[in-house]
């Protein structure tokens, strides 16, 4: 027994002396962080991997992130179709919406209208643009209540739905604008849901990465969701086909660059879906 205690005793001078080594280290170790991190300092490694630099704290991601030379505003429809009904509601849709896109009255034009092919069955999105921004989407909604044709067509859809959700979506400055393309392509639209206080880095990563994937004119658009569900990116591709797409996609990952762009992307991810869409007859993107 005195003998334990003897070496319990000589023991703990050895105990304190490696946990104040570990104090020690674990110090440096959070200096060094808090130096390679550092938002003052310019010229870390950190920050050097970034272009076109945004400061958080200035202003609303909304602001920094979005397109300055333009106040496009869009809207994105998701519409759960009962399927018994899916020819009739698309046959419905392709008679009246494109009276709205070609209405000169009405500040908003159809940028794409789909079915789902994988992913959400019996399933419509439709994406809309708003030239001018808030303003015209309240003009679009005030002289649609006095628009009787759009009216009986919002009754005869109803009876065709299951569900419906929309969101405003503004677009991302590095992103292309989308522009109506001949066909026939299918579209795939890749939505990410992101963690709160992260899209500023998602952003910044995104804007050196979009360069890997333009050879093939596949990237249509790149979105961000202002109202409705928050924290949520769209990025809208167009293939020929699948295996297109699957070439397409191999092919990026050969390219220097792109696979740093997963790196720091993907902790920033929630929840991510993909869905492959047919574009309807009316869409101008085809």
């Amino acid at each position: 027994m005195l003998l334990m205690v003897g070496m319990e005793r000589a023991s703990e001078p050895r105990v304190h002396a490696l946990s104040q080594a570990l104090h020690a280290q674990g110090q440096k170790a959070y200096e060094f962080r808090n130096t390679f991190y550092s938002k003052d300092n310019e010229g870390s490694w950190f920050r050097s991997l970034f272009v076109h630099k945004v400061d958080p704290r200035k202003d609303a991601h909304s602001t920094l992130l979005s397109k300055k030379e333009t106040s496009n505003l869009y809207k994105i429809q998701f519409h759960n179709v009962k399927p018994e009904y899916l020819d009739a509601y698309n046959s419905l849709t392709e008679a009246v919406l494109p009276k709205l896109h070609l209405d000169e009255d009405y500040p908003c034009s159809l940028v794409g209208n789909w079915n789902t092919w994988y992913g959400e069955q019996d399933q419509a999105v439709h994406l809309w643009r708003f030239s001018g921004g808030y303003p015209a989407l309240m003009d679009c909604m005030n002289k649609l209540k006095n628009n009787k044709e759009y009216l009986e067509f919002r009754k005869e859809r109803s009876q065709m739905l299951l569900s419906r959700r929309n969101q405003l979506l503004l677009e991302f400055s590095f992103w292309n604008e989308p522009q109506p393309r001949a066909g026939p392509n299918i579209y795939e639209l890749r939505t990410y849901k992101l963690k709160p206080g992260t899209m500023i880095e998602w952003g910044n990563n995104w804007a050196r990465a979009i360069k890997y994937r333009q050879e093939n004119q596949e990237a249509v658009g790149g979105f961000f969701s202002q109202i409705g569900e928050l924290y949520v990116v769209h990025h809208l591709w167009a293939y020929k086909d699948l295996q297109s797409r699957e070439e397409t996609r191999n092919a990026a990952w050969r390219k220097r660059g792109w696979d740093e762009n997963v790196y720091y992307t993907v902790p920033l991810v929630r929840h991510m879906e993909s869905r492959i869409m047919i574009p309807l007859k009316i869409s101008p993107l085809q």
